[in-house]
């Protein structure tokens, strides 16, 4: 009887909870801010889920001490009041940007393996999201472009700037395409701060 009322409730669930990711962020922030009716601009809905990447809570709570802060002084809600109430520029963007961060991101993102990244495979599936994580790394870190075309299964400097190429066409032809490179940028930046 013991062993039933222990299967009864050994559901065999484990859920691993992760900090929530920049998109999330972005949107906890907008929505908590709907809720206490603040107009927030969007840089600084920004600034505050690039500087908080931890949870709900602290979110809200950054939110809180933004709204007070303008309350008290009364001053407009701006992207300068903010980083007076949070205590000035997120700390992500002094941190310097690895093709690791990069790969962890694009991998999760497009869900495709490290070692298919790596490897000479040419499908769609796989090459799109190589080339957008050789155009993230030319733009975001100090590697040359043979050091990038390296770890991509020793590419060659031109593969690299095909890839930085294509990417930015793409970009500047697709305003959605554009919004998400911007969202994996703003998302490699927060994880590089874990």
């Amino acid at each position: 009887m013991e062993e039933r009322l222990v299967s009864r409730f050994n559901w065999g669930l484990v859920a691993r909870i992760d900090r929530p990711s920049y998109e999330t962020r972005v949107a906890i922030v907008r929505r908590k801010a709907r809720l206490r009716n603040l107009e927030l601009p969007e840089d600084v809905v920004c600034f505050i889920a690039g500087k908080i990447d931890s949870n709900t809570r602290e979110l809200e709570g950054a939110i809180a001490k933004v709204a007070m802060l303008a309350q008290v002084t009364e001053r407009e809600l701006n992207l300068p009041l903010a980083e007076e109430a949070l205590g000035g520029e997120p700390t992500i963007k002094n941190r310097e940007i690895t093709i690791e961060d990069i790969l962890d991101v694009v991998t999760s993102r497009f869900n495709v393996r490290l070692a298919d990244l790596q490897s000479k495979k040419r499908s769609r599936s796989i090459a799109f999201p190589r080339q957008i994580c050789m155009y993230l790394a030319r733009n975001l870190t100090r590697h040359s472009l043979e050091e990038i075309g390296g770890y991509f299964g020793g590419r060659d400097h031109t593969t690299v700037l095909h890839a930085n190429r294509t990417i930015e066409e793409m970009g500047g032809k697709d305003k959605q395409f554009s919004a998400q490179l911007e969202l994996l940028t703003q998302e490699i930046r927060s994880h590089n701060d874990k």
